[in-house]
């Protein structure tokens, strides 16, 4: 935003969309080559009410933030050109145009695959603690039109020592994956998919998990209307192998198991904020009981001028334990959640108001002893 008033001198900015001319709402979503899909909504209010405009613009994995905050920008200066002509300044604005008269299509030797690579590592520590944690992960990926295939193997580890009464204290947890996701796109609200998987975790006591799904999904809205709303009602079945580091309360050392879930997922972005929440409800074949039941939500609104209050959370019912080992915890175990604990329920949430009030003018830009 400060980049955009240093560079749009010529606009009035005001603290509340209320209070404006024109309320610019940006929304946005991955596209297949790894960079961003843009969409720039332009609601015209007050004396330009039911006035709207809406121009799309998409950037490449390559591009820098710097190029990417100026095609933002450029976006933005082309959907006010109406509005300024409307609001009497047609005498002030000149228009150029740099394109080519002719479009040049150009070959794609990659055929829309895309690959990356990635490594991290974070540490800290001090005189009586310390931490290390490391990742990596490679994805491949191709999106078209017509088909989605994602694939990725990650690798993440986390080691920490404490030093208590003279003596060090060690945790570590490790997991590993590795998935290919391929969908087919059906029409404008059908897709069809198989998803495969497989990891392990020390955590949640896996020497191996393999999943393989069908699964199906149906969309209310159109799915070019993804980035304003989407009502997905998604089924998956299938078997899942598991192989456990340590027998388990079942005496199982490793399974083979049918599994299915069905889920259904919510959002819609508008001018007064966005909602998005799932119900995700999934169990096991062989025992009905054995089940799990997911709900999350997110909601932004804006209630008033100035007042915003912003919502999430989720919470879990949990009946589908098979992975706990058999054996009593230690406490480093418990202390340190370095495994998985019986438990019947999971949850968490987030709660944020926000009420600004005073001057409806945000135009000044004073980077003076910032951050």
């Amino acid at each position: 935003m400060t980049f955009i008033k240093q560079e749009m001198e010529y606009v009035s900015y005001v603290r509340d969309r209320l209070l404006s001319d024109v309320h610019v709402m940006v929304l946005s979503q991955n596209t297949g080559s790894g960079g961003d899909e843009y969409t720039f909504m332009f609601y015209g209010q007050a004396e330009m009410a039911g006035y709207n405009d809406t121009i799309t613009m998409t950037t490449d994995v390559n591009n820098t933030s710097d190029e990417i905050r100026r095609k933002q920008l450029k976006a933005i200066q082309l959907g006010l050109t109406s509005y300024m002509v409307k609001k009497g300044f047609f005498d002030d604005m000149e228009v150029s145009f740099t394109g080519k008269s002719e479009t040049v299509i150009e070959e794609d030797p990659w055929n829309k695959w895309v690959f990356n690579i990635s490594a991290s590592g974070w540490f800290n520590g001090e005189e009586q603690y310390s931490n290390l944690s490391t990742n990596a992960r490679i994805d491949i990926d191709k999106v078209t039109e017509e088909w989605k295939i994602q694939s990725g193997v990650g690798y993440h580890r986390n080691q920490s020592k404490f030093l208590v009464d003279d003596e060090w204290v060690y945790s570590e947890t490790m997991n590993q994956w590795a998935d290919i996701d391929v969908v087919k796109s059906l029409g404008n609200h059908w897709s069809a998919g198989l998803y495969t998987g497989a990891w392990s975790s020390l955590y949640d006591n896996y020497k191996l998990q393999l999943n393989m799904k069908p699964g199906i999904e149906y969309n209310l809205f159109p799915y070019e209307e993804s980035t304003k709303r989407q009502l997905r009602f998604v089924y998956k079945v299938g078997p899942r192998y598991n192989m456990y580091n340590d027998s388990t309360i079942y005496l199982k050392d490793e399974e083979l198991l049918g599994h299915q879930s069905l889920g259904i997922a919510f959002r819609m972005n508008q001018k007064w904020g966005s909602v998005s929440t799932s119900i995700t409800g999934s169990h096991y074949f062989h025992n009905i009981e054995l089940n799990n039941l997911n709900v999350w939500s997110s909601i932004r609104l804006r209630l008033i001028k100035g007042l915003s209050l912003r919502l999430s959370g989720s919470f879990t019912i949990i009946h589908d334990q098979l992975n706990l080992p058999l054996g009593d915890y230690s406490d480093e175990d418990i202390l340190l959640r370095q495994r998985q604990l019986q438990t019947g329920f999971r949850y968490w949430g987030n709660v944020g108001i926000t009420y600004t009030f005073g001057s409806i003018y945000n135009s000044v830009v004073n980077p003076r002893f910032g951050n």
